[in-house]
């Protein structure tokens, strides 16, 4: 067992929903694993969270055409599984403490663009709230559910 003793790293998280309350998520292009995730990206020192989670959206899917409809109101931490400890984000961080937004996509599917500067995803598709929890890595399951059960009331 790792002891785990370093500090998390500041992301903002965004759940994009569209017209028809589904919610984008991405596979990363730096695995090989059947894994899902929503966009998400580190915080810059002094910089807004909603700030950076729009910076982060445009960033990684071309996408800026969004409202920002609501935000959890906690922070959401997680550790990195033994496996990641120590590797990711050259070896600074043991996990993330993050600050999620819900944002509607006002755009069209056309909009999106993944192949960007610095590409994140492979592919990406629009997934229903309640499978969120299944498709994503098992580290991140938890904060997942608790994004699904506190913003179910925008999908009925």
């Amino acid at each position: 067992m790792i002891k785990k003793n370093l500090p998390h790293r500041p992301c903002a998280g965004i759940m994009l929903l569209n017209d028809e309350g589904k919610v984008f998520v991405a596979k990363r292009i730096d695995t090989d694993v059947e894994a899902w995730q929503m966009p998400q990206g580190g915080i810059d020192e002094g910089e807004d969270p909603k700030e950076a989670a729009l910076r982060e959206l445009e960033e990684e899917t071309g996408i800026s055409d969004v409202s920002v409809i609501d935000e959890y109101g906690a922070w959401l931490s997680y550790d990195l599984p033994d496996e990641l400890y120590g590797k990711v984000w050259k070896g600074r961080y043991g996990g993330q403490t993050m600050k999620w937004f819900v944002m509607r996509f006002l755009g069209n599917d056309q909009d999106i663009d993944i192949e960007t500067e610095h590409p994140e995803f492979s592919t990406w598709r629009w997934a229903h709230m309640s499978e969120l929890e299944d498709i994503i890595v098992p580290f991140k399951k938890e904060i997942y559910r608790k994004l699904a059960e506190k913003f179910s009331y925008l999908v009925d």
